[in-house]
């Protein structure tokens, strides 16, 4: 009796680190029960994307990749928040879709495959995404083998004014912290150097399923798991509480590192984001964070050109800026989302203005961020090896500084040539520019 062959199957891969699991997530499955995983979509008898559907920049990402994979005549899973937000418009625009998968539903991909081998168009987007992986369902991880996203909750149970998200991803829904630790051990057995907990909203880490923040007790939790860095994103500043800055000065693997998505300072703007609640606390927030953890790292997100944003009401988020020096900062345009409470509010502005906003803010940043990065100089900090360059050698990694791909990089120099990729190790830094440090490896004894 002749076996049957199962397709190869590739995944293009758009959008954030959430995203990103959700990828993994459907790989392990795939590879579970048997198909072949191809990383070439031109060898591959399916590609399943993965879009993202967060701004308009990334739809037309997105739409560019199913338009040239159909083009080439592949037979396309259209998955993610595209495919949640557009889906019957996706499927009539673009006929060489086999199938369309919501957020909620990327752990039916075994069986949406199944079906589309067997001649069914399939439509398979939940109205309300309550779905969420626990430690039990199998990952195929797309990241170096020294790094790993570990999702504590999925959705939102906020409805910021611009933020299509709780739309796409559903309300917040945690896993346990027994799950959680679960996987981290996993990981860490695997090799992991470094984990980086992400979420909408990972200081409401645990409210859905404990009545209760958790994230305290989750961080005290994972420090008992043996990898080096544990690394925290996307940190609302009204939850971070005395009980959970503790937590992390009590917590020797988890890093002073917070990413902390302010959108804006000025309380107007905030309450026509509709988060009115902090526009109380960001300078008493961030202040508390400086005395109780002065070596904290903080990385920050805002949104200029919201609509009817005025030019004193801009001045004040770049005063702010600079009265807080972060040590990392990305800018946003404001872009008006379908189906969101700001699509159609009054006093848009013209993208000029919003560009000529955005530069403002990242030319005052620069001149911190090299302040920051000149302050580096000098010491010696652990360096987590992740890439080589082929033709001199050079090594590059990063510090407890740096988040990946959205930090800077360490370039590093090893004179001894011991040094291998997955390394943590003591760098001297001697150089530093905007963006990137540049060191020597050393024997010298390393900061955390």
């Amino acid at each position: 009796m002749l076996k049957t062959v199962k397709p190869t199957i590739a995944i293009s891969h758009l959008g954030c680190e959430k995203n990103r699991v959700d990828t993994e997530h459907m790989l392990g499955l795939l590879v579970q029960a048997g198909y072949g995983v191809d990383s070439n979509e031109d060898l591959a008898d399916y590609v399943i994307v993965n879009t993202c559907s967060f701004i308009e920049t990334a739809r037309e990402e997105s739409v560019r990749t199913l338009v040239e994979l159909a083009e080439a005549g592949k037979r396309v899973v259209i998955a993610g928040c595209m495919a949640q937000h557009f889906q019957q418009t996706l499927l009539d625009e673009i006929p060489e879709a086999v199938a369309i998968v919501g957020t909620g539903d990327y752990h039916k991909i075994v069986d949406v495959i199944e079906r589309a081998e067997a001649g069914e168009r399939v439509q398979e987007v939940s109205a309300e995404p309550t779905y969420i992986a626990d430690d039990t369902v199998p990952r195929y991880r797309t990241t170096n083998e020294s790094v790993a996203y570990l999702r504590v909750a999925e959705g939102c149970d906020y409805r910021c004014a611009f933020c299509i998200i709780p739309h796409l991803r559903g309300n917040q829904r945690s896993r346990s912290i027994e799950s959680i630790v679960t996987e981290a051990q996993r990981l860490a057995s695997e090799g992991v150097k470094e984990i980086l907990l992400i979420s909408q909203i990972t200081t409401n880490y645990g409210m859905d399923i404990y009545g209760q923040p958790r994230l305290a007790e989750l961080l005290q939790a994972l420090g008992k798991v043996d990898v080096p860095w544990i690394r925290m994103h996307y940190a609302y500043p009204t939850g971070l509480t005395p009980k959970v800055i503790k937590a992390m000065q009590s917590t020797p693997n988890v890093l002073p590192y917070l990413d902390l998505p302010l959108q804006h300072s000025h309380p107007d703007v905030l309450r026509a984001m509709n988060r009115p609640w902090q526009g109380r606390v960001n300078d008493k927030i961030i202040e508390q964070i400086k005395t109780a953890m002065p070596g904290a790292i903080m990385r920050t997100t805002f949104i200029v050109g919201f609509p009817g944003e005025t030019e004193a009401q801009f001045q004040h988020l770049l005063e702010f800026v600079q009265r807080h020096e972060f040590d990392h900062v990305g800018v946003f345009t404001f872009s008006a989302e379908e189906g969101t409470p700001a699509f159609d509010l009054p006093d848009q502005l013209p993208e000029e203005v919003k560009q000529a906003r955005r530069d403002a803010v990242m030319e005052v940043q620069q001149e911190i961020s090299l302040k920051k990065n000149q302050a580096e100089v000098g010491k010696v900090v652990n360096v987590l090896i992740e890439q080589e360059n082929p033709e001199t050698g050079e090594l590059i990694g990063r510090s407890p500084r740096f988040a990946p791909d959205v930090d800077g990089l360490v370039y590093v120099s090893d004179p001894n040539g011991k040094a291998s990729l997955g390394d943590l190790l003591p760098v001297e830094i001697t150089e530093a520019d905007c963006y990137d440090l540049f060191g020597t490896t050393t024997n010298a004894i390393n900061e955390r």
